[in-house]
């Protein structure tokens, strides 16, 4: 090989080399995220020398553009810049534990059209939960929780065709579950909206959705959750605990698929059905409520201590006092000499 070709070769590697070096990262979506960082106080020390798509929680996809925002873990005291709303190609936008992050939730982030994650959660947000959201037809996973989120649930998230997750819980959320929450687009894997201060009733159309998990607890929600259950369901988690939830279980048949069962601390009536015996169950807590009866005998019902069963009206059976003993003192005691 002659000297002309290698110092061609070294030439042509050179310029490669340089032409690799060069800034990939879309200039408008650099612009935007310098933008961001001026207004969170430049998180993670961003340089705007480097490559954007080469920053700590930055990353970009097809042609470069910015696919990727997660701003966590930090101590920066800001709002949500509305500039967020400038990166077109977005699809998963954090914000996640960031106590000084104050403000409501920008309008802006409505015209992330490719959006499928919006994650904002253990943070100091405030306002209402955003109608617009509805307007984001790619949204797959919703969480708000964690801040101080204030006014009623809207309805129209309801409308989005592609969600599967929705996390509200830790709010200051108020109002009823909406109506239209039983008409999702698809079978949404997860909602939950617990240690909220929700009122009423829950909507029957909410029995038409096969949750995998739905956790409703530390509210002010009320009358009849019946329709949640069903042995023709999938669902894995149900916490109904601590509300004003009044319906009897006698005849409450629940999915096989459930391992997770809390209703503690609400008017619930009725004995508990021997169907619950077939639950492959892993946390289970009936406490506080208005029932009676012996407690099925089989199955995992009796792997759970008294706590589970405790403050009813009178239950009865392992892991309580037996029945027999139960009668027997009554009798007893009704039988004593009078003095």
């Amino acid at each position: 090989m002659g000297k002309t070709t290698i110092l061609l070769l070294l030439l042509f590697a050179l310029l490669l080399t340089t032409s690799l070096s060069k800034d990939l990262c879309h200039k408008d979506d650099k612009n935007t995220l310098l933008k961001i960082k001026k207004a969170m106080n430049d998180p993670y020390s961003w340089d705007p020398k480097d490559d954007c798509c080469t920053w700590y929680s930055v990353e970009c996809g097809n042609a470069n553009r910015v696919t990727s925002l997660d701003l966590s873990d930090d101590d920066v005291s800001a709002q949500i810049p509305p500039e967020v709303g400038d990166l077109p190609y977005l699809q998963y936008l954090t914000f996640r534990k960031l106590p000084n992050l104050t403000g409501e939730i920008p309008p802006t982030i409505a015209k992330l059209k490719y959006l499928k994650s919006l994650w904002l959660s253990w943070n100091s947000l405030t306002g209402p939960v955003p109608e617009f959201l509805s307007q984001l037809k790619n949204l797959e996973y919703i969480n708000l929780s964690f801040n101080k989120l204030s006014g009623s649930i809207p309805g129209s998230l309801s409308l989005l065709p592609k969600l599967d997750f929705l996390e509200l819980s830790r709010n200051k959320l108020t109002g009823p579950i909406p109506e239209s929450f039983g008409s999702f687009k698809r079978a949404v894997y997860g909602i939950y909206l617990s240690h909220n201060q929700l009122s009423g009733s829950i909507p029957k159309s909410l029995g038409n959705i096969d949750f995998n998990t739905i956790d409703l607890s530390r509210n002010k929600l009320e009358g009849d959750a019946s329709m949640l259950f069903g042995t023709k369901k999938t669902t894995w988690h149900i916490d109904l605990s601590r509300n004003m939830f009044q319906f009897d279980i006698s005849k409450v048949k629940v999915a096989k698929t459930v391992n997770f069962l809390d209703l503690n601390h609400n008017s619930l009536t009725g004995s508990i059905p021997d169907q619950w015996t077939q639950l492959d169950l892993q946390t289970f807590n009936v406490s506080y409520n208005r029932l009676c009866g012996r407690i099925p005998q089989g199955g995992d019902l009796q792997i759970f201590d008294a706590y589970a069963y405790l403050h009813n009206k009178c239950l009865c059976g392992a892991p309580l006092p037996s029945c027999n003993v139960k009668i027997q003192a009554t009798d007893l005691y009704l039988n004593l000499p009078s003095e």
